[in-house]
C-alpha cells in the first residue's frame, strides 16, 4: 500500500495542447487596469504598447520626457521618441505646448487610457439613413411680394392664380441676389398713366425683359503663407517649426559635422 502525499499540488488541467496558458491571480493593490484595445492594438509596436502601459501606471505629475525615459530603459532616445509619436498618432498621448507666465515654453503631457480614436474603431459602424427626397421649395417670399403689390398701386391687384403663375419668375430674381425691395421697386416704378387692363401680363413682361444676370463669381482669395507647425525636438525637447517631427537645427548640427 503506497503512502498518500496530500501536499503535492495537483497539475493544472488545460483544454489546449499548445498556446498560452493563463495562471491568473487577483490583484488587490498596486496594479493598473489596461484595455485590450491597447494591449492587443494591431498597429502599435510592442515598444509603444509597453511605453503606454508604463506611462499609465505612473503617478500624476511624474516627468516622462525622452531623456528621462531613456535613462530608465535600454531602448534609447530614438526608439522612445518614435514610440511616443505612435501613441500620439493613435490618441493615447498628447503633448501640447504651453507658454508659462515667465515666457518659457514647456511641454505638457496628457495620457489617455481610452482614446476617442480607439473607441471609434471598436464601435460598430451604423448604416447611414437614406436621405429623404427633397420637396420643391415653395415660392414663399415671392408670393407675398406679388400679393403686396396692390398696396403700392391698386391697379396691380392680382388673382390667386396670377400670383402662383408669376411666383417662379420673382423667385428667379431673388435667387440671383436681388433684394425683395429692389424687385418691388422695379415692378412699381414708372407705371403708365392709363389703366392697366391686364396687370399679370404687364408684370410678366417686366420680370422677363428686365431680368438681371447672375452675380459674377467672387475672385479666389490669394493663398496666404502659413508657418510650419511647432514640433517637439526628439533630442532636446525644445519647440521648433518644421513640416514634420524630428530634431531641431542645433541637434542636427553635430551629426551633420560628423558626416
Amino acid at each position: 500500500m503506497t503512502d498518500k502525499q496530500p501536499n503535492v499540488p495537483a497539475r493544472r488541467k488545460t483544454r489546449h495542447s499548445s498556446g498560452v496558458t493563463h495562471v491568473n491571480e487577483p490583484h488587490h493593490n498596486n496594479f493598473t487596469v489596461v484595455g485590450n484595445h491597447l494591449a492587443q492594438h494591431p498597429k502599435l509596436s510592442l515598444v509603444a504598447i509597453g511605453l503606454a502601459l508604463h506611462i499609465q501606471s505612473l503617478p500624476e505629475g511624474t516627468p516622462i520626457g525622452i531623456k528621462t525615459l531613456a535613462a530608465k530603459f535600454p531602448e534609447g532616445e530614438i526608439r522612445i521618441a518614435a514610440a511616443l509619436r505612435e501613441l500620439e498618432e493613435h490618441g493615447y498621448l498628447a503633448r501640447p505646448r504651453e507658454r508659462l507666465q515667465s515666457g518659457q515654453v514647456t511641454t505638457r503631457t496628457i495620457s489617455y487610457n481610452k482614446p476617442r480614436a480607439a473607441l471609434a474603431a471598436a464601435a460598430p459602424v451604423a448604416p447611414e439613413p437614406a436621405a429623404a427626397p427633397k420637396a420643391p421649395a415653395p415660392p414663399g417670399r415671392a408670393t407675398e411680394l406679388l400679393a403686396g403689390l396692390r398696396a403700392h398701386d391698386s391697379r396691380l391687384l392680382l388673382t390667386e392664380r396670377d400670383v402662383q403663375r408669376l411666383a417662379p419668375a420673382v423667385s428667379e430674381w431673388l435667387e440671383r441676389g436681388v433684394p425683395p425691395t429692389a424687385v418691388v421697386r422695379t415692378l412699381t416704378t414708372g407705371l403708365p398713366q392709363d389703366p392697366i387692363k391686364h396687370p399679370a401680363a404687364f408684370l410678366q413682361h417686366r420680370l422677363t425683359a428686365q431680368l438681371p444676370p447672375h452675380l459674377p463669381a467672387a475672385p479666389p482669395r490669394p493663398e496666404q503663407h502659413r508657418p510650419s507647425p511647432l514640433q517637439t525636438c526628439d533630442g532636446c525637447e525644445r519647440a521648433f517649426r518644421a513640416p514634420g517631427p524630428g530634431r531641431c537645427r542645433d541637434c542636427r548640427m553635430p551629426s551633420a559635422a560628423v558626416a
